[in-house]
């Protein structure tokens, strides 16, 4: 096996860049023993050649890391490794579940963050399943494509996938020829990506990652639902929001009548983020962000106490922070429910981090062609996004083990002009 392109990168990262004989060897090694790792995930001997086969086809740094590549490299035949994806029985959820556990048990940090994102896959074509006429961020347009959402894990310098699922339109679960030629079980019924998002936080927490904080784009911000389903879970959300997400800056009194609680006559009317924004006269902080190679992001934050618009009435008390990067004359928007002792810095550090799960798309594609897939039935597409979070993991532990970092909740933005202090706080208003 060539040595990783991902661990290489890392590697000249540290100034050194060439790898000895002993130092491949041992990364072989490592690979080997990894693997077994997830050995009593699947039952039969030629079955866990063919897993180990797939992985060490990803982590490789072949052009293309679909099948027949991956195969024609390993010496096995191409059809065999199809079946294996396809076909064969065997219990992929067992294989996501064990890469949750060895996050869990191998990177444990009370302060993770679960950024929530999606992802896109062109593809051309009707057979690929779910593949529809959607936004895809992979071309930048509404385009020919399949969608995943996924989850990852972040601790200080170490970051990974560890949930992932298949967004399926309607129209696919509809067709009743569709879903029996993809192979798409009776029991999957339609979830928005809010809903599955949900549902791969949930997995997580049974599965024992301890999560503190989930950022998440517009598309998950803007529902009422999200938020209070990451609430319930006893997880601290800091997502960003459309400019016209509605409310008051201070909960608006209700009168209740005999089947329902209403807003009281004379209460104000709610207003959008953005007009708060202009007429809010409140004193912005200036934050540095992170440095880049051209030089310190700065942004201007404020804070404050929110109630937003929820089936017409007010919803729960939480944080309505307001960014603003002037030199790129950009406005971010964010609710968070953390409470009212958390340091604006700490919710802007964990806002900003949702950053770090776009890295990890790019990485997944770039590294282990997790959008080189060319399987077009349920099965064998989600099996390839299990795959994918194996080999991620695996080039993650090895790339923190070059670097020899540990995680933690570090690099928080801070007040310009000061260092941060943990006893620093901001409170709402």
């Amino acid at each position: 096996m060539d040595y990783p392109s991902g661990l290489m990168d890392a590697h000249k990262s540290l100034g050194e860049p060439h790898m000895d004989v002993q130092e491949l060897r041992s990364i072989r090694k490592k690979l080997d023993e990894y693997m077994l790792l997830y050995s009593d995930c699947i039952k039969t001997a030629p079955s866990r050649r063919h897993m180990a086969t797939y992985v060490r086809g990803q982590i490789s740094d072949l052009e293309r890391k679909s099948i027949e590549p991956m195969a024609l490299e390993a010496g096995v035949p191409v059809r065999t490794l199809q079946e294996f994806i396809d076909l064969r029985r065997w219990a992929e959820d067992a294989v996501g579940t064990r890469v949750q556990h060895l996050v869990r048990d191998r990177h444990e940090d009370k302060n993770a963050i679960g950024p929530i994102d999606e992802t896109s896959f062109h593809k051309q074509g009707k057979k690929t399943v779910g593949v529809k006429r959607q936004y895809c961020g992979a071309t930048g347009k509404i385009d020919n494509c399949v969608v995943s959402v996924h989850l990852g894990y972040v601790s200080g310098d170490f970051h990974t996938l560890i949930g992932a699922d298949l967004y399926l339109p309607e129209v696919w679960l509809n067709d009743k020829d569709r879903r029996c030629e993809a192979g798409i079980p009776d029991s999957v019924r339609f979830r928005t990506k809010p809903q599955i998002a949900v549902d791969l936080l949930r997995r997580a927490g049974d599965n024992g990652v301890r999560l503190k904080y989930v950022p998440a784009d517009e598309e998950y911000g803007r529902s009422a639902e999200f938020r209070r389903e990451v609430a319930q879970m006893g997880l601290i959300y800091v997502v960003e929001i459309p400019t016209t997400t509605t409310g008051w800056l201070q909960r608006p009194p209700v009168m209740h009548q005999r089947v329902r609680t209403v807003l009281a006559p004379g209460a104000p009317a709610s207003r959008s983020v953005e007009e708060i924004g202009k007429r809010e006269g409140r004193p912005e902080q200036a934050f540095h962000i992170k440095d880049t190679g051209n030089g310190a992001v700065v942004w201007r934050a404020k804070a404050m106490q929110f109630f937003p618009w929820e089936d017409k009435l007010s919803g729960e008390e939480c944080w309505l922070i307001i960014a603003n990067n002037v030199l790129e004359n950009e406005t971010k928007y964010f609710l968070s429910n953390a409470s009212t002792d958390t340091p604006v810095e700490t919710l802007l550090h964990v806002a900003f981090s949702r950053s770090s799960i776009e890295r990890l798309f790019e990485e997944s594609k770039g590294e282990v062609g997790m959008d080189h897939f060319e399987v077009r039935r349920y099965i064998a597409l989600k099996r390839h996004l299990v795959f994918s979070m194996v080999s991620m993991l695996f080039l993650a532990e090895q790339t923190q083990r070059l670097r020899g970092k540990k995680p933690g909740l570090d690099d928080l933005p801070s007040p310009l002009g000061r260092r941060r202090t943990s006893g620093s706080r901001h409170r709402r208003g």
